[in-house]
């Protein structure tokens, strides 16, 4: 497991948000069932945010509509992210103590992928399942 490093876990291509998407079409995006949550990239693909079901969920909570909102709207803008070289270790020991399902995988500042809790036990139980 110590070799396991986030290049070689992480899922892509990764769905994306950018800042201007409207905050509807994110969350249909998440309605599909394949995400709980996606990172947001400014024009330079470089990620500022992500939106989470939660992000939304307390929007309409506060009594916004998402259809007059962007994703940069509602996003939380402190985002966790790991490079390449990451290890499973240490994204475990990050999504423990930070409360979060998913690290967004950075290479120059750009999303390249998206390493989830799911991902990792899933590497780990069965490392020749391949995942469309």
């Amino acid at each position: 497991m110590r070799d396991l490093k986030a290049g070689s876990i992480m899922v892509r291509p990764v769905a994306i948000a950018r800042r201007n998407s409207p905050a509807r079409d994110v969350a249909l995006q998440l309605l599909s069932g394949l995400y709980s949550g996606m990172p947001v990239v400014n024009d330079e693909g470089q990620i500022i945010g992500v939106v989470t079901e939660l992000d939304l969920l307390e929007a309409v909570d506060e009594g916004k509509e998402l259809a007059k909102l962007t994703a940069e709207d509602v996003m939380t803008k402190e985002t966790i992210t790991v490079d390449l070289d990451t290890s499973a270790s240490k994204m475990i020991k990050i999504m423990r103590e930070k409360h979060i399902i998913r690290l967004p995988v950075t290479e120059n500042g750009k999303v390249v992928g998206i390493v989830s809790r799911c991902d990792i036990l899933r590497t780990v139980v069965d490392p020749y399942l391949v995942v469309l």
